[in-house]
C-alpha cells in the first residue's frame, strides 16, 4: 500500500490536480463549449424578467404608456421559453457527457487496478478497491456535468447583476457588495475545512465497504462460528466513524447556510432602509428600487448556489485525488527492465541464490538454488509455510527476488514482458477459484476463443463430464460466486480442465488434488499425467500421489532446501522427506503409488504402466484441444 503522504494545503492539491482535471476536461472540450453557450443564453433571458420590472413600474404603470404592456410580456415569455428550453438542453448534453466520463474513468481504473502486481492485492481489501473504482469517480461528473457550467454561469448571472446595480445605485451597490465580501471570505474558509473531510469520507466508505465484502463472501466462516453479532458490531463501528465524518459535513455546510441566510437577513433590512430614503431624496424611482431589488437576488441567489455547487464540485475534487493515488501505483509490467520477450518457451526454469521477503527483514526464501529441465516434474514438499508457496509465487512472476535471480530459458525473468510469459503458463491453485458464471464459461477462461470440442475434450480429461451431464443445464450449469454451487472437488476438476485447455509450456500444480477424495483423485490421474508430459512442471502436494514419479523432490523447510533428489534416494537418506513420507505411508499406502501401483488398479495391470490405447486416446484429445 502506497504510504500515506504529509497532508498539502488546498490550493497546492488543486494545482497538483489541474492536469488530470485538464486530462478530462480537454477531449470534452466541444461539449462543454456548446454548454457555456447555452448556459449564457439562458442566464441571459434570465435577466429580461427582473429588467422589465422598471418599464412596467415606471412607464406602464406610472406614465400610463399602456401600449408597452404587450411587447413586455411577450418579451417575458419568450425569454422564458428560451430558457426552459437551454436548460433542457444544459442537462442532456452535460449530464449524459458527464455519465460516459464515468464510464469510462470505471474502465480505466479498472484496468489499471488490474495489471497492478499481486502485492498490491495483498496490500488492500477488495472492497476498498471496490470502492476505488466505483465510488471515487463518481464526484467527476460535476467537473464536466452541470455542476461546474451552473457554477461558472452563477458567477457570471452575478457580475450581470453587479453591472446593473451600479447603473441603479453606486452607494446601494457598493454597502451590499461588501457584505456580500465578508461572506465570500467565510465560504473559503469552509470549503477548507470540507474537502478534507470529504477525502476521508471516502476513505471510511472504503474501508466499510471492503470488511463488508469480506463478511458478506465469508458469510459459511461467520455463521460456522456463530460470529454474526461480532461482524454486525464491526460494521457498526465502521457506519459510526462514517456518520461521524457525515455530521461534521453536514455541521460546515449547516455554517455556510446560516451565513448565507443571515446575509440575505441583513442585505435586504439594509436595502430597504437606503432605498426608501433614496426614493424619498428622489435619487431614484420606485421602479429603479423595485428592479434593484431584483438584481440583488440575482446577486445573491448565485452564492447559495456555490455553497450547494461547490461543495459538489468539492467532493469531485477529493474523488479526483483519491482516484490518482491508485493511478500513480507502477503496473508490474510497466518495468523499464521487462523488454524481453519469449515467443516459445522450451520450459527451462532456474533458480540462483534466490532470496525473498515480503517485508524488509524478514526473509522468506533463503538463497534458494536449483534447475528444472524442460519436460520434467519439480516436486516441492514440507511443512506449512516453509516457502513452497513462495517459491511459486516467484516462477509465476507474481513477486521478484530481493536477491538472486530466477531465469526462464537463461532469461533473467524480472526482464521479461509478462504478457509473452503468463500466456504460457498455467496454473491450478489450492485455493480454487471459479467465477460465477457457468461450466463452460469457467473451463474456457484460459482461451475464450476455443472450440467447443476442444473445451469438452478438456472436461472429459479432467472427468468435469462426470458431473456436469448430470445438471439439468449440463455445462451452462451456474457454478454461483466463487462456485459455492459445486463441491470442492468438483471445483477443482473445473480449474484442472482450465489448465487443460490452456495448453502451457510451465504448469504449476499447488494442491491441484487437495480437495479430491481417494477415487475421484484417481479417476483424474491420467489427465493429470498427460497434461504434465512434455511440460516443465512444479507441483506442490502434500498427499504424494504425484510426488513419487517426480524427477526431483526439493524439500522445503524454513525457506531453505534442505533436502533434494529422486523419491527413492530421499527416502534411502532417511532424513526429512522419509519422515514425512513414512507418516502418510502407514495412514494411506495407496496415494504414494503411481498409477498402475494402486488399490484400484486391476491386480494383473499392477506396476505397469498405463495402455497405449488409453495414451493414444489422450494423444488425440490433446490434439483436438490444441485445434
Amino acid at each position: 500500500m502506497t504510504p500515506k503522504s504529509p497532508k498539502k494545503p488546498t490550493s497546492e492539491r488543486i494545482r497538483t490536480l489541474l492536469p488530470d482535471i485538464l486530462e478530462l476536461v480537454r477531449p470534452r472540450r466541444g461539449i462543454l463549449a456548446a454548454g457555456f453557450v447555452l448556459m449564457i443564453i439562458n442566464r441571459l433571458c434570465g435577466l429580461v424578467l427582473p429588467a422589465s420590472t422598471k418599464f412596467l413600474i415606471d412607464d406602464v404603470l406610472g406614465k400610463h404608456h399602456f401600449q408597452y404592456l404587450l411587447w413586455i410580456v411577450l418579451a417575458v415569455l419568450g425569454a422564458t421559453a428560451i430558457q426552459g428550453i437551454t436548460s433542457f438542453s444544459l442537462t442532456q448534453l452535460l449530464s449524459k457527457a458527464a455519465q460516459r466520463l464515468i464510464a469510462e474513468l470505471r474502465e480505466k481504473v479498472q484496468r489499471h487496478i488490474g495489471r497492478l502486481s499481486v502485492s498490491y492485492y495483498d496490500s488492500n481489501k477488495t472492497g476498498t478497491l471496490v470502492s476505488r473504482i466505483m465510488n471515487d469517480v463518481e464526484g467527476v461528473r460535476n467537473l464536466v456535468g452541470t455542476g461546474l457550467v451552473e457554477f461558472v454561469g452563477g458567477i457570471m448571472t452575478a457580475l450581470f447583476a453587479l453591472v446593473i446595480l451600479l447603473r441603479i445605485s453606486v452607494t446601494m451597490t457598493a454597502l451590499a457588495f461588501g457584505v456580500v465580501s465578508i461572506f465570500g471570505i467565510v465560504l473559503s474558509r469552509a470549503f477548507k475545512t470540507i474537502r478534507p473531510i470529504f477525502r476521508e469520507r471516502g476513505k471510511i466508505t472504503a474501508d466499510v465497504t471492503g470488511r463488508l465484502t469480506e463478511s458478506l463472501g465469508g458469510v459459511r466462516v461467520v455463521k460456522g462460528y456463530h460470529a454474526e453479532e461480532r461482524e454486525s458490531a464491526v460494521f457498526v463501528k465502521g457506519v459510526t466513524r462514517l456518520l461521524e465524518n457525515v455530521l461534521k459535513s453536514l455541521t460546515a455546510m449547516s455554517v455556510m447556510s446560516l451565513s448565507a441566510t443571515l446575509l440575505m437577513g441583513i442585505v435586504g433590512a439594509t436595502m430597504m432602509y437606503m432605498g426608501a430614503n433614496q426614493i424619498e431624496a428622489g435619487k431614484i424611482t420606485l421602479g429603479d428600487f423595485v428592479t434593484f431589488t431584483a438584481f440583488l437576488a440575482l446577486l445573491v441567489a448565485p452564492i447559495f448556489q456555490v455553497v450547494a455547487i461547490g461543495t459538489q464540485l468539492t467532493e469531485a475534487l477529493a474523488g479526483l485525488d483519491r482516484t490518482r493515488e491508485v493511478m500513480s501505483e507502477r503496473p508490474e509490467d510497466s518495468d523499464p527492465r521487462r523488454t524481453a520477450a519469449i515467443a516459445e518457451l522450451d520450459g527451462r526454469v532456474e533458480f540462483d541464490h534466490v532470496t525473498f521477503s515480503y517485508e524488509t527483514g524478514k526473509d522468506v526464501l533463503h538463497d534458494i538454488s536449483f534447475d528444472s529441465k524442460p519436460g520434467t516434474v519439480t516436486a516441492l514438499v514440507g511443512s506449512s509455510g516453509s516457502g513452497k508457496s513462495t517459491m511459486i509465487g516467484l516462477i509465476a512472476a507474481f513477486h521478484v527476488p530481493n536477491e538472486g535471480t530466477v531465469r526462464v530459458d537463461g532469461v533473467d525473468l524480472s526482464t521479461v514482458r509478462l504478457s509473452s510469459y503468463r500466456t504460457q503458463l498455467g496454473v491450478v491453485l489450492q485455493d480454487t477459484f471459479l467465477f460465477d458464471g457457468s461450466i463452460r464459461e469457467n473451463v474456457a477462461f484460459a482461451r475464450p476463443h476455443a472450440t467447443e470440442a476442444a473445451i469438452m475434450e478438456a472436461c472429459r480429461i479432467a472427468r468435469v463430464d462426470e458431473f456436469a451431464e448430470g445438471f439439468e443445464l449440463k455445462y451452462d450449469t451456474i457454478v454461483g460466486e466463487r462456485g459455492v454451487k459445486l463441491s470442492g472437488g468438483q471445483r477443482q476438476r473445473v480449474s484442472i480442465a482450465r489448465a487443460i485447455l490452456a495448453d502451457p509450456r510451465i504448469l504449476i500444480l499447488d494442491e491441484a488434488t487437495s480437495s479430491l477424495d481417494s477415487e475421484s483423485e484417481a479417476l483424474i490421474q491420467d489427465g493429470l499425467k498427460y497434461l504434465m508430459k512434455g511440460r516443465t512442471t512444479f507441483v506442490i502436494a502434500h498427499r504424494l500421489s504425484t510426488i513419487r514419479r517426480a524427477d526431483q523432490i526439493l524439500v522445503v523447510e524454513g525457506g531453505r532446501i534442505v533436502e533434494r533428489g529422486t523419491h527413492e534416494s530421499l527416502y534411502a537418506m532417511e532424513g526429512r522427506y522419509h519422515e514425512l513420507y513414512t507418516k502418510q505411508h502407514g495412514v494411506q499406502m495407496n496415494l504414494f503409488l503411481a498409477p498402475g501401483e494402486g488399490d484400484s488398479v486391476p491386480e494383473q495391470d499392477r506396476g505397469k504402466p498405463a495402455s497405449k490405447t488409453a495414451e493414444a486416446g489422450l494423444s488425440d484429445a490433446m490434439r483436438m484441444i490444441r485445434g
